[in-house]
Formats: structure tokens, sequence, C-alpha cells
């Protein structure tokens, strides 16, 4: 497989892309200790910021990471045919408290999928849901066409 082009996407492309996706990899990183897990999102384009609800336990490494405010890379990439997009964002996640929420914000965590309780091993009320935002500080995409024919 050979690549034939690989582009910077324009913020409208990125825009698009992620209005339309709805599922990446949230990265965490203190120290040395790298974090990474599969998430759902909400996109709001107009403030080009992600909107997530992370579930945990509070003895999870995930509380773990998220309580020592580490660097974020959230990572979203389809492959379709004879293309391949990725978008990275970094920065810092923002934890929002459910009573300071705007309108707005409430729609963009509606357009985030609820998590699924059913692949937790404790009950529901040994859970944490907690709410977070995240406006990048660098938003980057690249557009890779790609040659099947060798």
């Amino acid at each position: 497989m050979a690549i034939d082009q690989e582009t910077e996407m324009t913020d409208a492309e990125i825009d698009d892309f992620l209005s339309r996706h709805e599922t990446g990899v949230l990265s965490l990183a203190r120290t040395d200790d790298p974090y990474a897990i599969p998430i759902s999102y909400g996109y709001d384009d107009n403030e080009r910021a992600f909107y997530m609800r992370l579930v945990s336990t509070p003895e999870s490494e995930k509380r773990q990471f998220l309580e020592s405010t580490p660097a974020a890379r959230l990572v979203i990439y389809d492959e379709a045919e004879s293309s391949y997009r990725s978008i990275i964002a970094t920065g810092e996640l923002e934890s929002i408290e459910p009573a300071a929420l705007t309108p707005d914000e409430i729609a963009q965590y509606g357009d985030a999928k609820r998590p699924l309780f059913e692949i937790w091993a404790q009950g529901k009320k040994s859970l944490d849901i907690e709410l977070y935002r995240l406006v990048p500080e660098t938003l980057n995409g690249r557009r890779t066409e790609v040659n099947r024919e060798e």
C-alpha cells in the first residue's frame, strides 16, 4: 500500500470531521506514566471544544490520573476506502460541575454517548460520572490518500 498524498486538513475540514464522529482515544500523561482510554465526545465547532462524560470508580487508575491534572491528547481517526483521516487535540481537561453548565454545554454532553454501565464489574452506585471539557491548545488534522494498487 503506497501513500499517494498526505495533506494537512483545514479548520473547516477538521470541524466537519469532528462533528460527524463521536468516539476517539483519550490519552493522559503525568510524569512518565501514560494512560489511554476509548471515549465518546460531543464537539462544539463554534468554540472548538470537546465535551466528555468519564466514568470511574473512586480507587481506579483513571480517577488517579484525572485527579492529577494530566496533560491530555485526544485522537480521533477514520479509514474509509482509499483515505485515512486523523485529528489530534492536545491540552488540559477541565472538570465541569453540572450546576455550572450552560444550555449549550448541556446539548454538547447530550451528543456524547452515555457510558455503558454493563461493562463495569461494580454496581452503578460505586461509579463516579464526571463531566469534562477539553478546549485544545493545539488541534491538527491530516488526510492521507492511499493507493491500494501496488
